[in-house]
């Protein structure tokens, strides 16, 4: 399979004034897309796993060529994170429904205090990486992984990414990754997360 950058569901411009477009654009075109060829070179004349998904790929990755192990890690990791993210966000969002807010209240106590502890995700992943909501043995619970890394592995569903990469935030925010964690709400597609809670 040779993998390919998806439009966007949006205009660049699309989630302003939370995220600009100039910061969407680079992000979209340069750096999932520099993934995205970077992962598809790793699998030249590798045939044999041409007909694997990214899901497929990163949940074998123990059982890939030790060649590819760490290219398809850094790079099919940032092609699935992005992809989720993406398809994460909504011009204006779109807000919670009353069955999940439910399900967050339940796990968390409220749902400001799931923002909090997803804000703490993501202000305290050290450098490069991402915030996640995840469901894990049917529990909602907030991981953060590093680089590019994925909490995508057997029994665990990603419902929700933050990519906290200073080119996801730095033209607009600066060194201000709070101030971007806060309007990354303003933007989230809650229907989407929802619907993967609901397959998983």
């Amino acid at each position: 399979m040779k993998f390919k950058l998806a439009d966007l569901n949006y205009d660049y411009a699309g989630l302003e004034p939370h995220i600009d477009k100039q910061t969407m654009e680079i992000h979209h075109t340069k750096h999932h897309n520099g993934y995205v060829n970077k992962l598809n070179a790793a699998l030249e004349g590798h045939d044999d796993l041409a007909h694997l998904t990214i899901e497929d790929l990163l949940l074998g990755l123990n059982d890939l060529p030790a060649d590819l192990q760490t290219p398809v890690r850094n790079n099919g990791g940032g092609h699935y994170n992005h992809t989720l993210f993406w398809e994460s966000l909504t011009p204006g969002g779109k807000p919670l429904s009353s069955r999940f807010k439910d399900l967050l209240v339940k796990q968390f106590e409220t749902v400001e205090g799931f923002k909090e502890a997803f804000k703490k995700a993501a202000l305290t992943r050290f450098g490069s990486g991402w915030a996640w909501l995840i469901l894990e043995d049917k529990q909602l619970k907030i991981v953060s992984t590093p680089n590019q890394d994925t909490p995508l592995k057997a029994g665990v569903t990603p419902l929700l990414g933050l990519d906290v990469w200073e080119h996801a935030y730095y033209l607009n925010y600066q060194n201000k990754r709070d101030a971007y964690i806060d309007a990354f709400w303003q933007v989230v597609d809650w229907d989407k997360v929802e619907s993967r809670y609901n397959k998983a």
